[in-house]
Formats: C-alpha cells, structure tokens, sequence
C-alpha cells in the first residue's frame, strides 16, 4: 500500500491519498480532500475543493479511476447543499458534520481502477470478476419520527437490493445511519433497526451489519435519520466473516442495539476490512474513561486495533479514518494524537456527537491487506 500527500498551493487544497495497487488487478485509492480556510465564503472553498477533484483524476498514479462515492463534509448542509452541483456518475452523501480544521467543507473519495461502473437505478454499481459492487448513499425520507423514516428507509432498500436479486440479510455488508439530535432521535432508529432485521432474520443468533450510526443533520430539515449502505453480490458464503474481539467489546444486542463490530470481505487477492464505529468501551458495554478524552482515544485506538488483528490487518493496512467528536474543544488533543500516530493515513475529524452522551470520541475505518487466497476468486 502506498500512503502519499499532494498540496495545491494555489488551490489550498490537501489531498491524503491511499493507494492499493497490485499489478494487472484492480486499484483501490481513498482520498481525503481538506481546503485551507480562507476569508471567503462557502462557495469559494465549494469552488476549491471541486478543482481539487478534478486535479486528483489527473494525478498519474490515479488516472482512469472511476469515483465511486464522495461524502461531503459540511458545516451547514441546509444551506450549503443548495449551492452543490448534482452527480449521478457516483454516489454521493451530503452531512452536516463540520470539519474541525476551521474549513466549512471536507471530501472522502473512494475510487476504483478497471471496474466495470454504472449508475443504475440510483445505485452505482462497480463490476469485475463476477462480483457487483452496490454502493447507495445519501437515502432520506422526510415524514414521521426517527422509528418511522428508519423503516421506512430499510424497506426501500430492501426493495432496491431485490431488483438485483439480493437481500439485506445475506448481501449488505455496510450501512450507515446519521441522526439529528443523536441524543433524542437515535433509540427511534434503533428500535425501528432492531424490528426490522428481525423481519429479515437477523438476529442476535445468526449476525447483523456492520454500521454507524452517530449524530448527524441532513440537509432536509424535515429529515431526522440519512443512510448510507454498501452491499456485494456474487461472493461465497465463506467469504464474509464477522469481528468480535471478546477480549475488549461485547456483543451489541446486549445493550439493545443490532450491529457488527466489524466485518472482513476475503477474496483471492485482498481482505477488505470494514470497522464500524467504535469508542472507548469494554467487553460488559460499559463506557471507559468517561471525561477523559485522550484516554479514551487510546481506549478506542486499543478496541479497533484487536478487531483489525482478528481481521487478519492491522493499522498499516487502514486505508482510510473518519473521526467523529462531541466536543468542538477537543480538537486540538486529538488532532495531535491523530497526526502523531497517523501521520500518512487520509483521516477526517469532524463534529458529531456520539450515540452516547459519555462517549466523547469514536472512529470507523476501512483497511485493505493483500491476499493469496486461491479459495476465492480476486476482487
């Protein structure tokens, strides 16, 4: 894997680049794209990060990938959304989680090299070997309670997944949920989660999926809960597997809720990692440090570094962080912590309260380790 940065003075614009690139087969980049603030208003910076984009696909080692989703980080989605160009060749979430660099806008990107990619029907679909990608961001419903629009969300989905003959129980493989006023409106999606999946046979004895779920405003005001989802058809069985790390977290339902720790994709020449969003917690459910932001980030750190050793990865291998923060004043800390320990890994730290009050950080992340696996087919 091959960690780089590219600085467009001209630009201020900062793109954190993780590439993986084994010969004759398909690439992997993920990307971070940061806009130094200036004494403008949002649509400059808009403007910036937009020619960011454009100059990251012209960058060699990236040329003749397809983009196959961005999420935008904002500071005001309803405002801001507004003044954003429509795309229909990717897949694209808009959230209100400002990032904590003083910037009003911030870009995770994740491309693909010598996929087969299409938009169909609202799904971006990348293909190859027999396997099809189905990446579908940004879903949001705008009646009810957050228990109703979560439904309501999940049945669409399972809906859209049937037209490409898969289920939610046995081709999902990611989802996340981002909820306005996390600390009232989450237990809605839960609840409404929890029902659903057992509707679908999930259940606390067969698995759940991986996810997200934290504090978040789509740009829809009426909105309460946005989901964002990643499904693959055409895999074995065998090929996913769950991560648990007994020593360090405990099973989710435990305290109410329907989620994986994590989740590994193997195929014959990759493992994807997908970890969900984790803090600082021990394997009763019970919070850990609670008021202590740097030891909970080391707590965190600890957590999702056992689930990448289940996985067969470690911290080398993490292609990509999205950091989400309760307290604005924190930043400073854990900046530096990130910086310190991460210092070439394409990272986000934005404002997102967690789903518990005395959680004050949490993280998710996305690791790629090489494979020669002659069981399954290459990715």
């Amino acid at each position: 894997m091959d960690k780089s940065k590219v600085f467009w003075e001209d630009l201020g614009v900062t793109a954190e680049i993780s590439a993986f690139t084994p010969q004759d087969k398909i690439e992997e980049f993920h990307v971070m794209l940061h806009v130094k603030p200036r004494a403008e208003l949002f649509d400059g910076q808009l403007k910036r990060i937009y020619e960011g984009e454009e100059r990251l696909l012209r960058l060699p080692q990236v040329m003749g990938a397809d983009v196959i989703l961005k999420r935008y980080f904002l500071s005001d989605s309803t405002n801001q959304q507004p003044l954003m160009k429509q795309e229909a060749d990717c897949s694209v979430s808009v959230i209100q989680q400002p990032p904590l660099d003083g910037s009003k806008v911030a870009v995770w990107l994740y491309l693909q090299k010598g996929c087969k990619v299409a938009n169909v029907n609202g799904v971006i679909v990348a293909e190859h070997n027999g396997y099809r990608h189905l990446w579908k961001m940004g879903m949001h419903e705008h009646k009810g309670d957050s228990a109703w629009q979560t439904e309501s969300l999940l049945i669409s989905y399972e809906e859209t997944l049937q037209s490409f003959n898969a289920t939610l129980a046995d081709n999902c493989i990611r989802t996340w949920f981002f909820v306005r006023d996390v600390d009232t409106q989450y237990a809605g999606m839960v609840k409404a989660r929890k029902e659903n999946f057992a509707e679908q046979g999930l259940t606390e004895r067969t698995h759940y999926i991986s996810s997200t779920g934290i504090g978040g405003l789509p740009a829809d005001t009426r909105a309460l809960v946005q989901m964002g989802t990643y499904a693959l058809t055409g895999f074995e069985p065998s090929q996913q597997r769950y991560l648990y790390a007994p020593t360090h977290l405990n099973p989710t339902y435990e305290y109410g809720v329907t989620f994986e720790r994590g989740t590994v994709m193997e195929y014959g020449d990759r493992a994807q990692v997908f970890i969900s969003g984790t803090a600082s917690i021990n394997n009763k459910g019970e919070v850990v440090h609670v008021g202590n932001i740097v030891k909970q980030t080391e707590r965190m750190w600890e957590n999702v570094g056992v689930l990448l050793e289940e996985g067969g990865a470690s911290f080398d291998d993490v292609m990509q962080i999205i950091v989400y923060l309760r307290d604005v004043c924190d930043y400073p800390t854990v900046n530096e912590m990130f910086a310190r320990r991460f210092p070439d890994t394409p990272k986000v730290i934005t404002l997102a309260p967690v789903c518990r009050p005395t959680w004050l950080i949490e993280m998710e992340c996305i690791a790629v380790k090489k494979r020669c696996n002659e069981k399954y087919r290459d990715f």
